[in-house]
Order: structure tokens, then C-alpha cells, then sequence
């Protein structure tokens, strides 16, 4: 079997240099643990960045892409496939939306969203609504929209001229919004929770103003759930822990069980804006992803997956605030349900680095912080696990 140096070689030599990795080579996966080429065993606090809520191979979803695999892979949306549509009613049942619109990707996902507010606009308030305003440090893809979209100007670098009509407010400044908004702003473009500028929640009595100021000057509010959604911070969807209910909301990541899928919701008189060749793709709504997103939705919906998220969600935070009375170069632990931060006293990265030599995987975010994301069925054996590699690789520096 090749080795961690030969799956290397192999990135070295064929693959466009996008992403920064880490050195590891995973070979194999289940439940809360990878194994490298060489067999080495690691916690995964990271699950493919909130993709594998579950875990890695949990039977249901394997099940479900293996028959739907033998029944039928792909086919064009000219025609109807169940697995699709069952899914979007899926998604509506439990949700505020009437219609959903599926995706291969988050980013996709937010591109349509913000298509689907321009041509309600065009159609419903005023053709000269096209801009947008998101927040400073937000995260909403790499495609041209939505990396404008995006208030990071790392991310942005190197793709300008950006797609004019974006304006970056501060992120829980309801002032610095309203101050932005013009007679030409259709949509605000937030995450409840936001995930790579830090893990930062939105303050509650935020969002309840970036409601009333979207109905006041009739702008549409479009949540992005795709980090922090699908029981991710221990409710359903992030909506509903603050109970500000959005226009427009966009799922990803968990959404396809570990395949690509996203999906754009909204309410039905928004929702009729897209017509037929208004949008599409020849990939969206693929059934087998769809199979799988039906397996995940089964386990969230009806097994009460993110009542288990929020109760491991607290113990594990618990834990890590005990440890932050141990350790001194943890500042603060922050963030909802099982979508976690450790703000450091210094850079994070060879933290990082340390505990994946210690079999701990997690990821660094904003320069000094470590996101945690395990699955939400993690046990406590394993949180205790987690928690004893970072109080022993912390523990090294005191």
C-alpha cells in the first residue's frame, strides 16, 4: 500500500496548490476516528470541516448511497427523481421554507440565494435593488460572488476587480448596518453564527434588529446555516435558537452526509422568482447525495440528533472551561452547542501541529484559535479524550 510520501508526490506533482496540508495521509475512517497510511489512529474534532455530523461511515447513510447507487446515479433535472424531491420535503416540513433549490457546494448555494433576491427584487420591489450588504470577517465561499461576498480581504486577494455592490459592515453592530443600507440594498447576507472569522455567535437582540431594519426598508435577510446549521450548535437550524426567522437561508456541508450537495430555502413568494432557466446546473439535486441527505435529515428530524449535539455540546464546554483554569494560554472557549473556539494566548498553528502529533485533530482559525467540530454524536469517552490531549499538549508550554 502507497505511503504518506507517495500520496505527497502524487499532491506535489498533479494538483493545483489551493489547499494547505497538513502532512497526513488519510486512508481509512469510522465514527469519531481517522488512520493515517501508516495505521496511526487520530480523534477527528474537525469531520471534513461540519460535514461528517455523524461520524464517519455511520451505517444509515452507507446504506442509503449504496442503494440508491444500484438504482440509479445521476440523472438530468428535465425529468423528476424522487430522491430530490423528498428531501425538499423534507426540508420544508421542518422548516420556515415553502421551496428549495439544491446545490453542489455552500458556495453555490449562496450564489443562488443572492440571484434569487436580485430577481425577486427585478420582480416584486425595485429593479434598482442589487446590492448587498455582509459582515466584516464572514466566510461565504471562494466563487466570484461570494468571495465578495465574503469580508475577509485574505480571501479576496489576488481576484480583483471584485463584483461591484458589496458593502462589509461590523458583524453584531446593528449602527454600522443601518449605516450602510441604501436605496439600492436588497439583501443582508449574515451567519448566525460565524465560523471562519472565529466561531463568534450573533448576539440575539442582533439578529431581532437585522429583522425589523430588512422589513422596515424592505430588504431581504438571508441566512447563511451552512457551517452552523443541520444541528450543528444543538438546534435544527440556527434560526431557531435565536427565533429570527430569515427571507432566504442556505444549507450545505452536513446536508449531504458527507457527499456534495447545498440548498437554497425561502419563503413561496420569493421562491417564484426563479423560473424555468433562471438557474440551474447539470449536477444539482443529484440523487445519490440526495439519498444520503434524506439518511442525515432522518437522524437529525426524527431521532433527536441536535437535542444530543446541545448535551455534548455542554459537557465538552464545560470541560474546556475547567481545563482554561489549568492552562494558561487559553483565554477564552466560545461559541454554541458543538461549534467550539479556544482562543489562545498566541499563534495557533504549532498547537495545532503538536496535537495532531498527539492524534487530535482540529483546525486553526483567525490566527490565534482552534475550532473544534466533532460529530454531534461524539461520545464522552472520546470528548474526555480530546480534552486530555489538549490539557497534555498545553500543558507543555506552561
Amino acid at each position: 500500500m502507497p505511503g504518506t510520501s507517495d500520496i505527497i508526490a502524487l499532491n506535489d506533482k498533479y494538483l493545483m496548490n489551493t489547499f494547505g496540508q497538513r502532512g497526513i495521509s488519510i486512508d481509512r475512517a469510522s465514527g469519531a476516528r481517522v488512520w493515517d497510511c501508516e495505521g496511526k489512529s487520530y480523534l477527528d474534532f474537525l469531520t471534513g470541516i461540519s460535514v461528517n455530523n455523524l461520524g464517519h461511515g455511520h451505517p444509515k447513510i452507507v446504506q442509503a448511497i449504496q442503494r440508491q447507487a444500484a438504482k440509479l446515479i445521476h440523472c438530468t433535472n428535465l425529468y423528476y427523481v424522487e430522491p430530490m424531491l423528498r428531501l425538499a420535503q423534507t426540508l420544508c416540513e421542518h422548516s420556515f421554507a415553502d421551496r428549495v433549490c439544491f446545490s453542489n457546494s455552500g458556495a453555490e448555494a449562496n450564489e443562488a440565494a443572492m440571484k434569487l433576491a436580485r430577481k425577486y427584487a427585478k420582480e416584486a420591489i425595485d429593479p434598482g435593488r442589487t446590492d448587498f450588504i455582509s459582515f466584516k470577517n464572514s466566510f461565504h465561499g471562494r466563487t466570484m460572488a461570494t468571495l465578495t461576498a465574503t469580508g475577509q480581504e485574505k480571501i479576496q486577494h489576488g481576484f480583483e476587480p471584485l463584483v461591484p455592490g458589496y458593502s462589509y459592515a461590523e458583524f453584531n453592530n446593528l449602527d454600522s448596518v443601518r449605516a450602510l443600507a441604501t436605496g439600492k440594498t436588497i439583501g443582508v447576507i449574515v451567519e448566525p453564527v460565524q465560523g471562519e472569522g472565529g466561531i463568534i455567535p450573533a448576539d440575539p437582540a442582533f439578529l431581532a434588529g437585522l429583522r425589523a431594519l430588512c422589513d422596515e426598508r424592505k430588504m431581504l435577510l438571508i441566512y447563511d446555516e451552512i457551517q452552523c446549521g443541520l444541528g450543528r450548535i444543538g438546534r435544527n437550524f440556527a434560526y431557531e435558537h435565536y427565533g429570527v426567522v430569515p427571507d432566504i437561508m442556505t444549507l450545505a456541508k452536513a446536508l449531504g452526509g458527507g457527499l456534495p450537495l447545498g440548498a437554497v430555502l425561502a419563503r413561496d413568494e420569493i421562491a417564484r422568482a426563479f423560473t424555468p432557466g433562471s438557474h440551474g446546473g447539470t449536477m444539482i439535486g443529484n440523487p445519490v447525495a440526495c439519498a444520503a441527505g434524506l439518511a442525515y435529515c432522518e437522524e437529525l428530524f426524527e431521532n433527536g440528533l441536535a437535542e444530543t449535539a446541545r448535551a455534548r455540546g455542554e459537557e465538552l464546554r464545560g470541560k474546556l472551561l475547567d481545563l482554561a483554569k489549568r492552562r494558561s494560554a487559553i483565554r477564552e472557549v466560545r461559541g454554541l452547542g458543538l461549534m467550539l473556539a479556544i482562543q489562545l494566548d498566541r499563534p495557533s498553528a504549532e498547537i495545532h501541529k503538536a496535537l495532531e502529533r498527539n492524534g487530535l485533530l482540529v483546525i486553526s482559525i483567525a490566527g490565534d484559535a482552534l475550532r473544534l467540530l466533532p460529530p454531534l454524536n461524539v461520545a464522552s469517552a472520546e470528548i474526555d479524550e480530546a480534552v486530555g490531549i489538549l490539557d497534555r499538549v498545553l500543558g507543555e508550554l506552561d
